[in-house]
């Protein structure tokens, strides 16, 4: 086969896998499209809607607590009730000591979506109450399928989130979540805040109730007459992020970290450029100004280095990986109020 040969076929290779790509996200976007027509809009019954609340200053060993504080924590002994088979990851359901009821999950998630929603509640947005549980039993497990791998035969497990289901809270998930253009914050520094937060911790799963077919990050939770929206997976996070599932990663300090650089990448008129890609990148990255910015940069003052430490050890952090995520973020922080400041090292002319 000749040069000109060769160089034909990888071409056609090339235009073939593009169009197989361009066909199977087209055939998702359809089914999401139906799914949500047949289920209609969400039959929300509260008159406020949120996004965000100003949390007001939280010490570090509060943070780490979490937000109901050490007697919230997962108390044991756990008591198993069923095993779910969607999602990514085995997951089961327990009840604690206490009587609450938490949805136990394992997987290489566990730390991200501790951390993620440890920081999410510090800077006001609303999150799932997580813990991460380094070892412990669970009682009664049996009939187990993708969980088998993860809870022994006397139901010892290791390394596992805990995530609270929250009585008397009405949960719209999936088809009745909310979508990133559409909502009632489009263009508020509250929402474009979340953005930034998502973009900090290079959380590149961040699709939306368009993409239910493949399973929606984004929900709307209802406590008495507050609908609170919010994102419910921070897993994808703290490593590289990309254009395909080949160039991402999660809890990566050193891959996490050789991204700063391209953390921000530029200002124009007002308008702070990004270098984030993920599921719908320009969703997340358009439009948010140097006010927005400004507005987000208040609010990360209040979390120091002992912060980001406390929600790291926190979600089961090293102390390498502590020492390493701790800088990285906060490098990414100080390129925050370097455009907040409008620092000429930041902005071009």
């Amino acid at each position: 086969m000749s040069l000109s040969d060769a160089l034909q076929f990888l071409f056609w290779i090339a235009v073939g896998i593009g169009g197989g790509i361009v066909v199977v996200f087209s055939y998702w976007r359809v089914k999401s499209e139906l799914k949500r027509r047949k289920e209609g809009e969400a039959p929300l019954r509260s008159s406020r809607h949120l996004v965000w609340r100003d949390p007001g200053a939280i010490a570090p060993d509060v943070l780490e607590a979490g937000p109901f504080g050490s007697d919230g924590e997962p108390a044991a002994p756990f008591r198993f009730i069923e095993e779910h088979d969607t999602g990514s990851q085995p997951c089961v359901s327990v009840r604690d000591a206490r009587g609450h009821e938490w949805r136990v999950k394992w997987g290489p998630e566990v730390h991200t979506e501790v951390l993620g929603t440890r920081l999410a509640w510090a800077l006001g947005y609303f999150a799932e109450p997580s813990y991460f549980v380094g070892a412990g039993r669970i009682d009664g497990a049996r009939d187990l399928r993708r969980a088998k791998a993860c809870i022994d035969e006397s139901g010892a497990f290791r390394d596992a989130r805990f995530e609270l289901n929250e009585r008397g809270v009405v949960k719209h998930f999936d088809a009745h979540g909310w979508a990133w253009h559409d909502n009632p914050f489009v263009g508020s520094p509250e929402l474009n805040g979340l953005k930034i937060l998502m973009m900090l911790l290079s959380n590149w799963d961040n699709k939306d109730v368009r993409d239910v077919a493949r399973g929606s990050n984004t929900a709307i939770f209802e406590h008495g007459d507050e609908a609170r929206y919010l994102i419910i997976d921070w897993g994808a996070a703290l490593g590289p992020w990309g254009n395909n599932i080949l160039q991402r990663g999660r809890w990566d300090p050193g891959a996490f970290a050789a991204q700063n650089d391209q953390f921000i990448t530029d200002v124009k008129n007002g308008e702070v450029w990004w270098g984030y890609q993920g599921q719908r990148t320009m969703d997340v990255v358009a439009k948010i100004t140097v006010d927005d910015v400004r507005w987000f940069d208040r609010l990360a003052r209040r979390i120091t280095d002992e912060h980001l430490r406390a929600a790291l050890r926190a979600s089961g952090a090293e102390a390498d990986e502590i020492e390493q995520f701790t800088a990285a973020l906060r490098g990414r922080l100080d390129r925050l109020r370097a455009v907040a400041t409008s620092a000429p090292a930041v902005q071009t002319a």
